[in-house]
């Protein structure tokens, strides 16, 4: 348990390290100057007949742009000057620790919120796609120690797939299988959820209906890494002497697969499952720009667009937690799949 707490500690630090290097970047190259002309010109509720210079305040202060950006600060003149904690990053820092990720540049919304409703449809897609990824390649990778002749031609086609990009192969489904000119089977973009329901079964069999593509996507350029690698695990399990004393027993072919040699080729792809969450949360922008979805894909090409670094920061450090408990998974897997592990 020490040993893991010392883990966490260390992710925790880097995640810091990580969001507060993107903090003190985004706010020294943010130009104050066209920040205030995109913020009226923007916003609308803001009033033409006030004061110029009394609204430039305002606005500064609102968004803590109006103190200096870190602790010290080399001036020209004078040299190396120290602010105390009167500072941006300070205020930034107890805010983050506080839970408050800040307010958007863009919609003088919390970001808070922009990142939950936004994950209130990349969840169900990404979880969707994690769930798909690891039952298709633990079912791939077993069906195939049982067909020798087809693993050969299955692993060629999988490396092939493998090559391809997140883009490319959404774009193809999305020719393929939501095109009138080919196969309309599925929508091209949206959720669907602007039509009336007539029940909490039939939102959700609509929601799935129209996640299926984006769903698909992210499965088929996961997929392949998982299934070469368990299959390679699979393979050298195989070859071990206890899987010979299980057949002397009297152990099925399938018993013995699924008793004992899966649990052991299962440990070196855990360490793929520890990327896999993550790597699907930053696919997910890909595919939900492509289908139009209203999840954290579209928020962020908004936020990078626009220079919204505030969301983007957040975009970032949800990215991090998920990361460190993607981590947390992994090693409470490795655990459960074999005791003799100590961490």
């Amino acid at each position: 348990m020490r040993v893991l707490l010392r883990h966490t500690a260390r992710a925790l630090v880097a995640v810091w390290l990580t969001l507060s290097a993107l903090f003190l970047l985004s706010r020294s190259v943010t130009d104050q100057a066209a920040f205030i002309q995109s913020t009226l010109t923007s916003n609308t509720r803001l009033d033409a007949q006030t004061n110029q210079a009394a609204l430039t305040r305002q606005l500064l202060h609102r968004y803590g742009l109006d103190v200096p950006l870190f602790y010290v600060s080399w001036q020209t003149p004078t040299g190396w000057r120290w602010h105390g904690c009167r500072n941006q990053y300070h205020y930034w820092l107890g805010q983050l620790l506080a839970g408050d990720l800040g307010l958007s540049y863009r919609q003088g919304t919390p970001v808070r919120e922009l990142l939950r409703e936004a994950l209130h449809y990349t969840l169900p897609l990404t979880l969707l796609a994690t769930v798909g990824s690891v039952a298709l390649a633990l079912g791939l990778a077993v069906s195939l120690s049982y067909r020798p002749r087809f693993r050969r031609l299955m692993l060629l086609a999988l490396h092939g797939v493998q090559s391809f990009p997140l883009f490319l192969v959404a774009v193809g489904l999305l020719l393929l299988l939501a095109n009138p000119d080919a196969l309309a089977w599925f929508p091209a973009f949206g959720l669907g959820l602007e039509q009336e329901s007539g029940g909490w079964w039939q939102s959700t069999a609509d929601l799935l209906y129209h996640l299926a593509l984006p769903v698909l996507s992210l499965v088929i350029v996961s997929l392949p890494g998982l299934v070469v690698q368990l299959d390679g695990a699979i393979r050298q399990e195989l070859a071990l002497a206890y899987v010979a004393t299980a057949r002397s027993k009297g152990a099925s072919r399938r018993r013995t697969l699924w008793r004992h040699v899966l649990r052991n080729a299962l440990l070196p792809t855990l360490a793929q499952l520890t990327d896999l969450l993550p790597n699907l949360v930053a696919g997910s922008v890909v595919v939900e720009v492509l289908f139009a979805l209203p999840g954290m894909g579209r928020l962020l090409a908004e936020a990078a667009a626009t220079q919204d670094y505030p969301v983007l920061l957040g975009a970032v450090g949800l990215v991090a937690v998920v990361r460190l408990a993607a981590q947390w998974l992994t090693d409470v897997a490795y655990q459960l799949t074999d005791p003799r592990i100590r961490l």
